[in-house]
């Protein structure tokens, strides 16, 4: 005869295979909640990380913002010296100018001419004096056409005055140069 198996073997494997369906879904529960959890660590660790990289970064460019303040400072210094240093070496370069300047000035002034003003600015040199005659401003004038260290005469303004003997006031600007200039202006 047929066995027949009256017991209720399928729901019985049901629930095993449940059991089973539960204890597989705990594991990869708990699996899955100790990646969470290093993942979460693993991140906080790099992000703190970063962050460190980040705050030696941000000072390394504070000290570098510092250093490029004190080239900037340094620079502007440098500019200050080298400009203190070119009206020196002008000023030096030009010291025997001068002293030629007055050496001429007495060299083109003809007898019975004087001068009682006397101004330079930049490079024009304006005089007013007295001359004994007209013909006298007229040899100056002469004279300073013909010096290398002077050049383009102009006369102001010629006036008499009566101090017993005649006499004229004169008024004349000229450009100072020197004789260098004179050679490049001819070129």
């Amino acid at each position: 005869m047929a066995k027949i198996n009256l017991r209720p073997w399928r729901e019985e494997l049901r629930v095993e295979r449940q059991k089973q369906f539960i204890a597989v879904l705990v594991g990869v529960l708990i699996i899955a909640v100790g990646i969470v959890f290093l993942w979460q660590g693993n991140m906080s660790s790099e992000i703190e990380y970063q962050e460190s990289r980040n705050n030696y970064l941000q000072t390394s460019m504070k000290a570098l913002d510092k250093k490029i303040k004190e080239i900037e400072g340094l620079k502007k210094q440098k500019k200050e010296l080298l400009a203190r240093m070119k009206v020196i070496q002008n000023l030096q370069g030009t010291r025997p100018v001068i002293v030629r300047v007055f050496d001429e000035l007495v060299r083109t002034l003809p007898d019975g001419l004087y001068y009682s003003k006397l101004n330079k600015e930049g490079e024009q040199l304006s005089f007013v004096g007295l001359a004994e005659s007209n013909n006298r401003i007229a040899g100056l004038m002469r004279n300073f056409e013909a010096s290398e260290w002077f050049g383009e005469p102009n006369l102001t303004a010629v006036k008499a005055v009566a101090r017993g003997e005649p006499a004229s006031e004169f008024t004349m600007t000229v450009a100072q140069q020197t004789p260098e200039d004179k050679k490049e202006k001819n070129k």
